[in-house]
C-alpha cells in the first residue's frame, strides 16, 4: 500500500521538521476529545507522527501506543516523550498492518485518513475494523473541503461511506486541525510564516459493531 516515494516523503518532512502538522503540541481537537470523556481502554494512534497526542494522553494515564511508519517519526516522538519525562509507546508499523484481533478500545486517527485514496481507504478501515473491540470507537480528525487547501482535503460524504458497514457513525461534525504554516501556506490564509492556524476539519466517532 504504501510506497517508497511516500516514505521517502515523510522521512524527508521529519528529518527537516518542515512537515506543516509538526506543532509540538496536541491537537486541540483530541484535547476536547479526552476532556469530553470519549478516550477509555486500550488506546492507539495511528499516524503519530512526532507523538504529540500519544504523550498527551500517556501523560494523563492513557494506556495508548503511538505507530507510525516512518522510522524519523519514531525516532522523534520517543526523544519528545523523554524530553517532557512522559512515559510512552511507540513503534514503526504499517497502517495497514496494524494486527488480527480486537485489541483497541479507542483510535484516534489525527490526519491520517486523508492522506489516503478511495481504495486504501477501504483497505485502512478493514484493518481498524479488525483491531477495534466490538463496541470501540474510532475517531477521524481530517482536513475538510470547506476550507483553503493547506493539505489533503476529504468530504463528508466520503467519511459517511467510509465507515458504513461494521460501524455506526455516531457523529460527524466540524472540528479544526492546527497546522504551522509555510510560506506558501501562509500566503494563501494571510498569515505570517510560521504561525498555528486552525484549518477547517472534519470529525468524526464510529463505534465498531
Amino acid at each position: 500500500m504504501e510506497t517508497s516515494f511516500l516514505r521517502d516523503s515523510f522521512e524527508s518532512a521529519y528529518e527537516s521538521g518542515t512537515a506543516p502538522w509538526i506543532i509540538d503540541e496536541p491537537q486541540p481537537a483530541v484535547v476536547e476529545l479526552e476532556r469530553a470523556g470519549w478516550i477509555r481502554g486500550e488506546v492507539l494512534d495511528p499516524g503519530c507522527g512526532t507523538g504529540e497526542n500519544t504523550i498527551h494522553l500517556a501523560r494523563l494515564g492513557y494506556d495508548v501506543l503511538g505507530v507510525d511508519f516512518s522510522p524519523s517519526a519514531v525516532r522523534h516522538a520517543r526523544a519528545n516523550a523523554a524530553a517532557r519525562q512522559v512515559t510512552a509507546r511507540f513503534e514503526v508499523a504499517n497502517a495497514f498492518e496494524l494486527g488480527t484481533e480486537p485489541r483497541f478500545d479507542t483510535i484516534v486517527d489525527s490526519a491520517l485518513f486523508h492522506i489516503f485514496q478511495a481504495g486504501h481507504r477501504a483497505a485502512y478501515v478493514r484493518g481498524l475494523h479488525t483491531v477495534t473491540r466490538p463496541g470501540g470507537r474510532v475517531h477521524v480528525l481530517a482536513l475538510a473541503d470547506t476550507g483553503p487547501r493547506v493539505g489533503p482535503q476529504i468530504s463528508e460524504s466520503v467519511l459517511r461511506a467510509a465507515f458504513g458497514e461494521g460501524w455506526v457513525l455516531e457523529d460527524l461534525t466540524p472540528s479544526r486541525y492546527r497546522i504551522v504554516t509555510d510560506a506558501p501556506k501562509a500566503a494563501l490564509l494571510g498569515v505570517s510564516e510560521g504561525d498555528h492556524v486552525d484549518a477547517a476539519a472534519w470529525l468524526a466517532r464510529a463505534v465498531r459493531t
